[in-house]
């Protein structure tokens, strides 16, 4: 049941009151003075305060009240409180309402409007205190994630990127083969490298091909090496990725690229750890991590018959999706000021257009941009110009917000907003690259409580 704290030393009012809220299964506390009041305070919890603005017969000035209401404010900054006022008191109360009072009722009140303002400054409460349950567990289990792991350097804000996170560093434990699937540019490389960080692996080698980077007739030498002659031009023996990565992890990016020759000798050594060198009859043996990564659809491409079906099963054993920049706006920020580096800041305009890009190159483009207005900025403050966007994504970006074609911030990113700004709309608006007005109407869409 919620409890409303009334500070009244009109005993009728204090009375009406109680009945009042009971009748709405709201709890009533009462106390006849300022002292009594804030006594009450550190007894008890409370959801709301309705207090006097008056409490001597022989003064209108609403002094009393005044230093009541800074008192409950400095000892107790995020209860709301609700002033009963006099027209007498009426200026009074306008400047409290600035100081951050939650509203104000002239005598006599409306009791509908005294129970419907209650009703939601009590469920603005709980789901502020709510948020802050949550934010504050994600942030513990953000800390614990960074604190037993090595993350190396990744730059993360987004749910989505830590839920992602969070399942490579479990299955960096287990040595199975690991497929990491999500669109170019979007960082898959650094999760392979957190997946071997972790493992039982991590002090072995980490190597690279990229299978769409190697003509299609070298790319079994790629990876399994090739004697002398093996091929023209090979005037001497090399040893492949395999051989490079033993005792430690081989990533092979774009793995969807990989030939089907290629494809039948891959799949024979992650069955048997073994294969020979292009060239050669002796068989040779390692101990490898796979850890692959594509951005093509590998189910479609075994449909067409451009990919082996039992070669897929053996690298998906754990598949982790990394989503796009887009489905993970909270991370825009945070990497661009990590790409930009300590000495450069982001104006708030630039900041919007920066939320309101769609990003279709993802991290790497991202990357791109800041390093560009870095060096072309003319001063230390990044301003939209100096990004180079689009023009109608740095207009949709500055002061206009989700209505105007920018991508809308979900539920989550406007209340995590909210609860950084400290409920200032202002404040959770320019995070977000919105206007304040936009930022209501959409707060309003979404159902979230007005602060």
């Amino acid at each position: 049941m919620p409890t409303v704290l009334i500070i009244d030393d009109n005993a009728a009012v204090a009375v009406a009151l109680d009945v009042l809220f009971s009748l709405h299964d709201i709890e009533a506390l009462r106390a006849a003075s300022p002292e009594a009041g804030l006594a009450l305070l550190e007894q008890h919890s409370v959801d709301l305060v309705i207090q006097d603005m008056n409490f001597t017969a022989d003064t209108t000035s609403g002094e009393e009240g005044t230093a009541l209401f800074r008192a409950i404010r400095a000892r107790h900054p995020e209860l709301p409180v609700i002033l009963l006022t006099a027209w007498t008191h009426l200026d009074a109360a306008v400047d409290l309402i600035k100081a951050g009072a939650a509203d104000y009722l002239a005598k006599p009140w409306d009791d509908h409007k005294l129970i419907a303002t209650v009703n939601n400054l009590i469920e603005l409460g709980q789901a502020k205190r709510a948020l802050q349950q949550r934010v504050q567990s994600e942030l513990r289990q953000r800390r614990e994630l960074e604190s037993g792991h090595d993350l190396r350097g990744m730059v993360y804000q987004d749910p989505a990127t830590e839920r992602v996170i969070h399942l490579a560093c479990q299955v960096a434990r287990a040595d199975v083969p690991v497929l990491i699937s999500g669109p170019n540019g979007t960082g898959k490389e650094r999760i392979a490298e957190i997946i071997q960080a972790n493992s039982s692996v991590r002090n072995g080698p980490f190597v690279v091909l990229n299978c769409g980077a190697i003509p299609s007739e070298l790319i079994e030498a790629e990876l399994f090496g090739a004697e002398a002659g093996a091929y023209t031009g090979a005037s001497k023996a090399r040893e492949g990725k395999f051989e490079a990565a033993d005792g430690g992890t081989l990533f092979l990016d774009e793995i969807g690229n990989l030939p089907l020759a290629g494809q039948m000798k891959l799949l024979r050594v992650l069955e048997t750890g073994r294969f020979d060198r292009l060239g050669s009859n002796r068989e040779r043996q390692v101990k490898v991590r796979v850890v692959s990564a594509t951005n093509a659809d590998l189910q479609a491409m075994i449909k067409a018959g451009s990919f082996r079906e039992d070669l897929f099963y053996r690298l998906n054993v754990i598949e982790l999706r990394l989503p796009p920049l887009a489905a993970r706006p909270m991370d825009i920020l945070p990497l661009a000021m990590h790409f930009l580096g300590p000495d450069k800041q982001l104006h708030a305009d630039a900041r919007a257009a920066l939320l309101a890009h769609a990003w279709p190159g993802n991290v790497r483009e991202l990357k791109n941009v800041m390093m560009r207005a870095a060096l072309l900025a003319s001063g230390d403050v990044i301003k939209v110009a100096d990004l180079g966007l689009p023009v109608a994504t740095a207009s949709n970006g500055i002061g206009h917000g989700a209505e105007d074609g920018m991508r809308e911030p979900d539920r989550d990113a406007i209340s995590l907003a909210l609860s950084r700004a400290g409920g200032v709309v202002a404040q959770a608006a320019a995070e977000l690259g919105l206007s304040r007005q936009a930022l209501y109407r959409r707060m309003e869409r979404l159902g979230i409580v007005r602060p």
